[in-house]
């Protein structure tokens, strides 16, 4: 698995792979995804930014798809418990999930700079963490791995 969010592409492809895979694995579980749904995940395909939920609420209020906040929290819970979207804890706020069709523990690399967010693999439980887990009788459910620091882009900016 590659590290997507830093490098310049056509987020067109996110936006298409993504709703393409969503669209799959809501066929094949019997969920539905709504137009708010969808709609909510090619906001969060469009960049590689983490988006808080009141700004998701925002445009999607500008479309004319929903003006209260249960309709982004709603749509937001339904693409985190699926896979879809992950919940970036420092900021608050959320993004796609670049890995839509793979099992994987995200880590997040977080630009303090411009917010940007590249989504990486950091298999952690089955690394020393998950080793000392073991020894200690501790199963490991879930586990937060972002990492703050300046992007590529931010960094030719930066004074040295």
């Amino acid at each position: 698995m590659s590290t997507i969010g830093f490098e310049r592409h056509d987020h067109r492809d996110c936006i298409a792979q993504g709703v393409a895979a969503a669209d799959a694995h809501c066929r094949e579980a019997g969920l539905q995804l709504t137009p708010q749904r969808r709609r909510v995940l090619e906001l969060l395909l469009a960049e590689h930014k983490a988006m808080g939920a009141y700004e998701i609420l925002d445009r999607l209020r500008a479309e004319g798809l929903g003006a209260q906040p249960p309709v982004a929290y709603r749509a937001l819970d339904f693409l985190v418990k699926n896979g879809f979207a992950h919940r970036i804890e420092r900021l608050n706020a959320f993004i796609a999930c670049a890995h839509p069709d793979e099992s994987h523990t995200p880590a997040f690399l977080i630009c303090r700079e411009c917010d940007a967010v590249a989504e990486a693999v950091a298999e952690v439980a089955r690394g020393r963490l998950g080793q000392v887990a073991g020894e200690a009788g501790f199963r490991i459910e879930r586990v937060v791995v972002e990492a703050e620091g300046l992007c590529p882009e931010c960094q030719q900016g930066a004074p040295a």
